[in-house]
């Protein structure tokens, strides 16, 4: 039986109860809304909406360096707190933020493995008191453009075939019968996947707790470490879960996150596309 190769990013909902208090510790509810949290969220927690806080929304792009620091500060993050992440969605937008503190440098930050829904199903408890924090002067590190894909760098591996394109979409959404899920407001023009990409929906790294499979399970998806992986979905969420688990769950040396996704790569002008079930990831079920 295989472990996780950096098993220090994740934590448990044991973890989390016992460390509500803990002033090392800052744990972040991210959900695409705040609703959920405003109804009830583990103590001590913060709120993070992932519509207006964690993108920049005229530019349509990620937070910019000194927004980061602002977001931090706010929330009382210093460069050496520990923070905790979760979510709704099976942590899809608590993965993205993790992805975005990593970006910007931060040393410390993990997943609550299971996010909201593990915390609900075991009965723990929730508050709809807001924590009082203490703003910090928070210093952001320059951006790690080795844990994300620009679509130049999609159209160099087109290119070359020098990495796994990994698509982590439904598979309705890769064969292109739908460009989206149903209520979905971020779309494209194009259904389809990007031309030599692979099916690995994410769903097929969760448990129906919301917690990560074993490590055993997660390897035989099929992803291979031999080159270079860039995970996308449509709006980016759903790669930031994948990316997490190619690198810090299987232990992937070179992983990006290609947040653009499909709703950048299926709206540009003469970009390629392919329709239906690539041989691959056909294979692969």
């Amino acid at each position: 039986m295989g472990d996780y190769k950096h098993p220090e990013v994740l934590v448990s909902t044991d973890w989390v109860a016992q460390h509500t208090k803990d002033p090392k510790v800052r744990i972040v509810e991210v959900d695409v809304d705040t609703t959920a949290y405003e109804k009830g969220h583990i103590e001590g927690a913060v709120a993070w909406n992932w519509q207006t806080q964690l993108q920049d929304n005229v530019r349509r792009d990620l937070l910019g360096q000194k927004q980061l620091e602002e977001l931090a500060g706010k929330s009382g993050i210093s460069s050496d707190t520990t923070v905790v992440l979760y979510g709704d969605n099976n942590n899809w937008f608590a993965a993205y933020a993790l992805w975005q503190l990593k970006y910007f440098g931060h040393k410390d930050a993990r997943l609550m493995n299971g996010g909201r829904k593990k915390w609900e199903l075991e009965g723990r408890p929730f508050t709809t008191q807001v924590p009082q924090t203490t703003p910090t002067s928070y210093k952001a590190s320059q951006p790690d453009e080795n844990i994300r894909a620009h679509r130049e760098l999609i159209f160099q591996v087109l290119d070359k075939k020098n990495a796994h394109l990994v698509d982590v979409r439904s598979p309705d959404e890769f064969t292109g019968k739908v460009i989206a899920p149903p209520g979905m407001s971020e779309t494209a023009q194009r259904g389809g996947h990007i031309p030599g990409a692979i099916s690995v929906p994410w769903a097929k790294a969760a448990n129906d707790d919301g917690t990560f499979k074993s490590y055993d399970e997660l390897v035989k998806e099929g992803v291979r470490p031999d080159r270079e992986a860039i995970a996308y979905c449509r709006i980016g969420e759903r790669s930031s879960h994948t990316w997490f688990v190619l690198k810090y769950l299987l232990g992937f040396d070179k992983v990006r996150n290609y947040d653009g996704s499909w709703t950048e790569w299926g709206n540009l002008v003469d970009a390629p596309i392919e329709k239906g079930e690539s041989k691959r990831a056909g294979a692969r079920g």
